[in-house]
């Protein structure tokens, strides 16, 4: 009587009900997708609630923001504008829409020019450097204006074409703006793509400028979750080609007699 030894290899992958991955893999998967999804729309939201978008209809801004261009403005108060800013802000004497301009005094600061072509705000000369290469402070001078409390004075960054603080001297309120007036400042230019505002260095001598909004973290916290859905979503088909891959690379079982 004979004997028969047979051993049989079974490398099949996995039958056609069985999740690709293993159910582990798929909760993980559906966990990565779920928090990608929270981070999305979170940070969308976040967005929303601090930022308010706004398109800049003229140039008085070049070449900081051209005519066209679109801005995301942090929604502030007014208390917190510092020298510097570029700001958003309505003012009845000035127009009846929203209006975007730079601070360049703040209540309490002499403000006057012209000296050498450079504007000086409390007996310091101030280095724009946003201002167009070669361009002035201003094309002609103004007398020594003393911002009252709680008020600004604003110009447009081109000097030679902006309605700004300027062109209502005469007003009751000599040009300037009640912090009040302000809704938001301007963080960056979303369209086109130019990005974050630089800081306007040469205020600092005169005190702290604003630190910019959490526009980066919001983009950041965006670009993460938009990743995670995608890595969550695409872990089913991977693990499944996978696992095809596998079963094809596998040998046909094996009788040994």
């Amino acid at each position: 009587m004979g004997g028969e030894s047979t051993t049989h290899t079974d490398r099949r992958g996995p039958g056609p009900g069985a999740p690709a991955g293993g159910r582990t893999g798929q909760r993980l998967s559906g966990l990565v997708v779920a928090l990608g999804t929270v981070l999305f729309l979170g940070g969308f939201a976040w967005g929303a609630v601090v930022y308010r978008p706004y398109t800049v209809p003229t140039g008085s801004m070049a070449p900081t923001i051209a005519v066209g261009d679109r801005v995301l403005a942090q929604r502030v108060d007014g208390a917190d504008v510092r020298r510097g800013d570029v700001v958003v802000f309505k003012d009845a004497t000035w127009a009846d829409a929203p209006m975007v301009k730079r601070v360049v005094a703040v209540g309490g600061d002499t403000v006057t020019c012209c000296q050498e072509g450079r504007l000086k705000v409390n007996g310091k000369v101030i280095d724009e450097t946003y201002l167009a290469a070669g361009t002035p402070a201003e094309i002609t001078g103004f007398p020594t204006v003393t911002v009252p409390e709680g008020r600004l004075f604003l110009l447009g960054d081109e000097r030679g074409g902006s309605l700004d603080s300027t062109a209502h001297l005469t007003d009751a309120a000599g040009g300037t703006v009640a912090r009040s007036a302000v809704d938001a400042r301007v963080d960056a230019v979303v369209w086109p793509l130019d990005g974050m505002l630089e800081r306007p260095s040469g205020f600092e001598a005169l005190g702290p400028l604003s630190t910019p909004g959490p526009l980066r973290t919001v983009l950041t916290v965006v670009v993460a979750g938009a990743v995670l859905i995608f890595a969550g979503a695409a872990y089913g088909p991977v693990a499944q080609r996978f696992a095809a891959s596998r079963a094809r690379s596998g040998t046909e079982p094996a009788d040994v007699r």
